[in-house]
């Protein structure tokens, strides 16, 4: 496949990791980041394998939809975990992660 037919899903995935890592550290930086672990976390996880998935589009690995599905599972969690919060950060980081995960789950 060439890299063309991924460019829509290394976008989405490129998006969703720069929003994950700055609601990552938008959270480090509330009053209280204590109750925003597993947002933290899971935001870490997606960017992580976003940007991976995003590499492995764009030099056509075999791999690249093995890891897109995946990532789609990554997007899932981090989506539904920011999800629960009313911060703006949180709100673009779940939309952000929802529109990855449905590329992801069509290049897989």
């Amino acid at each position: 496949m060439k890299t063309e037919a991924y460019k829509a899903c290394i976008d989405a995935c490129n998006a969703c990791a720069l929003a994950c890592d700055q609601c990552a550290t938008a959270c480090l930086h509330e009053s209280d980041p204590k109750p925003m672990v597993r947002c933290i976390a899971n935001d870490r996880d997606c960017a992580d394998l976003c940007r991976l998935a995003a590499a492995l589009m764009a030099r056509q690995s075999p791999q690249a939809k093995a890891l897109c599905s995946l990532c789609a599972k990554a997007c899932d969690a981090c989506a539904e975990e920011c999800g629960k919060h009313s911060m703006d950060h949180c709100k673009r980081c779940a939309e952000a992660c929802r529109r990855c995960a449905d590329a992801c789950r069509a290049m897989a």
